[in-house]
């Protein structure tokens, strides 16, 4: 009977085991990181010509027109441009709180305990370098000012993060 047990007890350590050093682990971090990933790569697909300005308008100023028949061209054009800028400031949002998901999981340390601080960096650098990718497509111009808006987009979502974390798990003052 205490030889069962033992045999039992080898076998459960040995499959968490396993269940950690083997496939387990590469598939943590694919969800962990590939969230991330798929949303960065369609950034980057999104500063292509594809959703340029000219793009976008056939399919924002036509249904706006739709729903406000007496707007003249400039405020049409006005609208279109603040939901292009809302558009930044939103997909650079969900940028952050995905780096977030995975630095708040990393199994490294540092990551896991800076996580606001890396997530804000890596929004901040993605920023730059997709101004930067958009300088070479000839549709699109760079402008550090939607690096900036881009980069107020994630620190927006970060601070609501990390201010819903404080109030769901308050410290405990020693006194």
């Amino acid at each position: 009977m205490v030889e069962e047990e033992k045999l039992n007890v080898r076998l459960r350590v040995g499959a968490s085991e396993s269940k950690t050093h083997g496939f387990s682990k590469p598939r943590q971090r694919l969800w962990r990181y590939g969230p991330l990933i798929i949303w960065a790569a369609l950034i980057f697909i999104g500063s292509s010509n594809l959703l340029s300005s000219s793009n976008t308008s056939m399919f924002l100023v036509r249904p706006l027109h739709w729903l406000l028949p007496q707007a003249s061209d400039t405020t049409l054009r006005v609208l279109h441009f603040i939901i292009r800028k809302a558009g930044h400031f939103t997909e650079y949002a969900i940028l952050a709180l995905l780096a977030a998901r995975a630095f708040r999981t990393s199994s490294r340390e540092l990551l896991r305990s800076r996580w606001f601080w890396a997530s804000l960096f890596l929004v901040f650098a993605y920023s730059l370098t997709d101004e930067f990718h958009q300088s070479f497509v000839p549709s699109r111009t760079a402008s550090i000012y939607d690096s900036t808006l881009d980069t107020l987009g994630g620190l927006t979502a970060l601070a609501l993060l990390a201010l819903r974390q404080r109030v769901r798990s308050p410290r405990v003052s020693k006194g």
